[in-house]
């Protein structure tokens, strides 16, 4: 079958999630064309990224350049106005990454119930979130995580007792940075909390801090000496090769989010996961095997201090969580797309 999926908010392609940092929906983006190509089909993929290449099967195009005028199957990222940007024979599917009130709006319900076009959105978290007013067909279908994760080296121990955090600096970060600073790292000692953040690392690196990160930037700069680094976020090799040095995971979670796919492929790596139970995170962690979720303050500290302090626990921990995160990879994404053609 001819696939044709598109998207045109950023410049990327298939080899780019390898070598540099993506949103999870970005990368969720780019990791199913080629599953696809691995079922049969003949896939064409188009966003903006400069220069058309191929990659594993998968033709990538630009979409400022000539789009192919028919296709089978439309696949198209978050917008609904790209429903109508080639004509789809068999089907036309709008791929929902986020936040789902947008589909309420007039012209996009119309662009919706013309192209007849079909939802798939990422969890029964993203499902219950999903409140629209006229009859669509959707689905839930969970993203993989990729192979650079599901085929990373297993937990290496070493002496240093490492966090790491992964989350948006407005979703709770300050709330963890005061935990860290006042009860988790005075009772473990040497431990780090390294925070991965695009954001933070401008500001480190002399960028003007914004009003909005004022306050969380100043509790950084005092965390200092209680072993708080800021890191710049990665392509998966290299986030695989973080994750596998880490004791912990610890994710303040939001109720925005919809997937938590740091998280996921922290597991699959084997890293056990303390977080609040807030969106999807319970969806990526089984509470009291591959991480914890705590839902007071208490709570989280303790089972923090426990996967940087007890070795044995921690490896318990991570055996499991790997053994759950490296269960489904973008092969079987991609069989439950099809179901959907």
């Amino acid at each position: 079958m001819l696939i044709t999926l598109i998207d045109d908010s950023i410049p990327y392609n298939g080899m780019t999630p390898a070598f540099q940092p993506l949103g999870g929906g970005e990368k969720a983006f780019a990791s199913l064309p080629s599953a696809l190509a691995r079922c049969g089909h003949v896939v064409r993929a188009i966003t903006r990224a400069p220069h058309a290449v191929s990659s594993e099967n998968v033709s990538w195009l630009n979409f400022d350049g000539r789009i192919p005028p028919i296709t089978e199957v439309l696949i198209a990222f978050r917008k609904p106005s790209l429903l109508e940007t080639t004509r789809a024979t068999k089907s036309r599917i709008l791929w929902v990454p986020g936040p789902t009130d947008y589909l309420n709006k007039a012209e996009v319900k119309e662009v919706l119930e013309r192209t007849q076009s079909k939802i798939v959105l990422q969890g029964s978290t993203h499902i219950e979130s999903f409140n629209i007013d006229i009859d669509l067909n959707y689905r839930a279908i969970t993203p993989g995580v990729r192979e650079e994760y599901r085929e990373s080296e297993l937990l290496r121990q070493i002496n240093t007792p490492i966090a790491i955090c992964t989350t948006h600096p407005k979703q709770g970060m300050d709330w963890l940075v005061d935990l860290w600073c006042d009860r988790i790292h005075p009772q473990v000692n040497g431990s780090e909390l390294h925070i991965y953040s695009s954001t933070l690392k401008r500001f480190q690196e002399g960028e003007v801090v914004a009003e909005e990160y004022r306050a969380l930037w100043g509790k950084i700069l005092e965390g200092r000496d209680k072993g708080i680094l800021i890191k710049s976020p990665a392509g998966d090799n290299d986030m695989a090769r973080v994750y596998s040095y880490a004791r912990v995971h610890l994710y303040p979670g939001s109720e925005k989010e919809m997937y938590c796919s740091t998280l996921a492929e922290s597991q699959a790596v084997g890293v056990p996961a303390v977080a609040r139970p807030l969106g999807a995170v319970k969806e990526r962690i089984v509470d009291k095997q591959t991480g914890f979720l705590s839902d007071n303050d208490d709570d989280f500290v303790e089972n923090a201090l426990m996967m940087l302090s007890d070795l044995e626990q921690c490896s318990k921990v991570g055996e499991m969580a790997r053994r759950y995160g490296t269960a489904r990879g973008w092969d079987t994404v991609a069989r439950e797309f099809e179901t959907l053609f």
